[in-house]
């Protein structure tokens, strides 16, 4: 009997309706002999988005709801006797604690919300990786801009080459757990709290490398305009600023379009795109501007995930 696949999303009201795309894409693609859940990790979720959502379940693909913040206050004490951050800045790095959340399952799935599948899920889920901690993708949204390439080696430490985008993750739960990922997690970030720009992603990587098994990159197909759209994909990843529900021209929009028309939200979403102003498009390029800078200046701080592994300090697990 092959086991139940547990899907992880994280998110809140606004990015219900890309969730709904998301969803859809993956129950569409489901294999009908498997069995699927998909588990919403939500902050403050509407009953009205929460009842749409769920309309979109089968028989055999299951979608359930669990607010964040109960399942921080589950956590028992060995966990919970180290969350001295506040709440909210434990969000961000939610993904981070779904092995200690979730100790009935061994194996899941993570997957960011602006996301469409084209194939099976199940596929990514039997990929066998070993004994390393999470099955990615290396980030190809950072390849072609210098600054961020240099970021990824000089203050996280991992080569470009190495460096995984953590929208997609194969995670192997219970060696997560057995080397307790969150408590070194929360060790390094009550000690050290590293500067960076993507702060889930860099501790992912900083703390996993070397114990991460690469995906082909159809499971994490991102727009890139640079390239040729790959002739085949599993999954694309609409990310940073790359999503057809803002602009117009996006690698891929074809097949988010396809999924969004039957979600139940094509109609928000058709306006969403419509009011997503030349104002908003201004705060994206500044936004992106802000993270090449920052990409840029963080290498110098005193404290960093390179220069700290070189001193002697326990990074890696």
């Amino acid at each position: 009997m092959k086991r139940e696949i547990p899907i992880f999303f994280t998110i809140d009201n606004a990015y219900a309706p890309f969730l709904a795309v998301a969803l859809n894409s993956a129950v569409k693609n489901a294999d009908p002999t498997r069995q699927y859940r998909a588990i919403v990790l939500h902050q403050d979720l509407s009953q009205a988005n929460m009842a749409k959502l769920h309309a979109l379940q089968t028989d055999n693909f299951q979608i359930e709801f669990t607010p964040m913040k109960a399942n921080f206050e589950a956590l028992d004490d060995r966990m919970s006797n180290r969350l001295r951050c506040d709440y909210f800045t434990l969000t961000i790095y939610f993904r981070l604690f779904i092995p200690a959340m979730f100790p009935q399952y061994d194996k899941g799935i993570y997957i960011d919300s602006d996301v469409v599948l084209t194939s099976d899920i199940a596929k990514l889920y039997d990929t066998d990786i070993g004994d390393n901690f999470i099955g990615a993708c290396n980030d190809l949204s950072i390849a072609d801009i210098p600054p961020l390439v240099a970021y990824t080696e000089r203050a996280v430490g991992v080569k470009k080459e190495e460096y995984i985008n953590s929208g997609v993750l194969l995670m192997n739960l219970a060696a997560m757990r057995q080397h307790d990922l969150e408590q070194h997690f929360l060790t390094l970030l009550n000690t050290y709290h590293f500067d960076s720009i993507a702060p889930d992603q860099d501790y992912l990587n900083a703390m996993c490398n070397g114990k991460i098994h690469y995906l082909d990159a159809s499971w994490d197909t991102m727009p890139n305009d640079a390239k040729p759209p790959l002739a085949h994909t599993n999954l694309i990843h609409y990310n940073l600023f790359s999503k057809p529900w803002c602009y117009d021209g996006i690698q891929y929009a074809d097949e988010f379009w396809h999924y969004a028309s039957d979600s139940g939200y094509i109609d928000e979403i058709r306006a969403f795109k419509a009011a997503y102003s030349d104002e908003k498009k201004a705060e994206d390029r500044a936004c992106l501007e802000l993270l090449i800078r920052r990409g840029t200046e963080i290498p110098e701080n005193d404290i960093t995930f390179k220069k700290m592994r070189a001193k002697g300090v326990k990074i890696r697990l």
